[in-house]
């Protein structure tokens, strides 16, 4: 088993974690190098196994079947390049995601109109047909507005996607993320959510399947009194690479974020990877937040990286922190579970699924509770 953890705390005069990257945010593919591994924002990342998302010799040959499935009141439409709504939430902070911005050629937006809560969940099925795609989804909340959205990855592809969450002011807005794909699937995507004044945003992203999935949440706050709650499980099974880099830049005051990411590993050449960035600008007094991440080694040969970081320049804050750990399967919670007759495999179950048990109540969605449970149990299982 190999692991890294580290973290930093800093208090800076210019900000460099929301630009921790090779150039400047743009929607502009030329804008940004070509990486070689090097860089700070690729260093864990296998650039080999990207099949040329990164570099540019990725072509546009395949297909993903998208199925939305909207309550009354909601709109979904499918529109141009041009449309004003893209885009709007973020800029592209890297080659992958500024490709995916320049090549996609109809986005889908979602919209829930003001002063309208949501009893039934957004559905939007990702279903990849083989082949490299490259998509755009917007998702937007009127003021006071609440919703739930449930995005489904499954299926083989290679996706580069950048989705946008843009939420009104007073807005409520709940996604669960779920990357379910085949073992061959290649998913990288930039996930930006531009915060109204006294609104929400929870996040649940759930990673389990494909080859390479590197997902990059960013939050950013477009009026005070908003509060972003980033939430994340996953499992990591032998020979997978699942990334997941968030940044929260509290740019305006009286703001707050929780952060809490747990993942799982098991068997040779498992790698997680795990960067939490939260920057708190100069003029964002009054904030409130805290990341923390946490890793279960279920077995030799996976290794973990994980590094938060926070970077302060105000000091008048209500409060800032962050936390990371990595550790061995608990051989003591497993000999005390079977010393009460319980058989090794079920008390090893049983310990995960504890570990897991606080981030799956997060999503409130019984019926893609219970089939996440059952995919834990199912990678146990297969392990054994």
């Amino acid at each position: 088993m190999g692991s890294t953890t580290a973290g930093s705390i800093a208090v800076a005069a210019e900000s460099t974690v929301a630009t921790r990257m090779s150039a400047p945010p743009s929607y502009d593919v030329a804008a940004f190098p070509v990486p070689h591994g090097r860089e700070e924002e690729w260093r864990f990342t296998p650039l080999e196994r990207l099949r040329g998302l990164h570099d540019g010799t990725a072509v546009a040959d395949g297909g993903i079947r998208v199925e939305v499935t909207t309550p009354a009141g909601v709109t979904q439409e499918t529109v141009d390049r041009d449309d004003p709504r893209l885009g709007r939430a973020g800029k592209p902070v890297d080659r992958v995601a500024a490709q995916a911005y320049s090549s996609f050629e109809k986005a889908s937006v979602v919209t829930v109109p003001k002063d309208t809560v949501l009893d039934e969940p957004i559905r939007i099925a990702v279903h990849g047909e083989g082949g490299t795609v490259f998509s755009h989804q917007v998702v937007e909340l009127g003021a006071f507005a609440e919703a739930v959205v449930v995005i489904d990855h499954t299926g083989d592809a290679v996706l580069a996607a950048n989705v946008d969450y843009v939420l009104g002011d007073g807005a409520k807005l709940t996604v669960v993320t779920v990357q379910d794909w085949d073992d061959t699937a290649v998913h990288v995507a930039q996930h930006n959510a531009l915060i109204g004044r006294d609104a929400s945003f929870k996040s649940v992203v759930v990673t389990f399947g494909g080859d390479v999935v590197r997902l990059h949440p960013r939050v950013s706050y477009a009026g005070t009194g908003g509060e972003a709650e980033l939430f994340g499980l996953y499992f990591t099974d032998r020979g997978q690479h699942q990334e997941h880099r968030l940044l929260v830049d509290h740019n305006v005051p009286h703001c707050k974020s929780n952060v809490v990411y747990k993942g799982a590993l098991q068997g040779e050449g498992a790698h997680a990877v795990w960067i939490g960035d939260v920057l708190i600008e100069a003029a964002a007094e009054g904030t409130d937040t805290y990341e923390m991440n946490r890793n279960l080694v279920l077995t030799d040969g996976a290794r973990v990286d994980s590094v938060p970081n926070l970077e302060i320049e105000t000091g008048e804050i209500v409060g800032a922190g962050h936390a990371s750990a990595t550790g061995r399967f608990d051989d003591e919670q497993l000999f005390y579970l079977m010393s009460r007759g319980i058989p090794a495999g079920e008390a090893r179950r049983l310990v995960v699924r504890g570990f897991f048990a606080e981030l799956v109540q997060q999503i409130g969605l019984p019926d893609v509770e219970e089939r996440l449970l059952a995919k834990i149990d199912a990678e146990l299982e297969a392990s054994v």
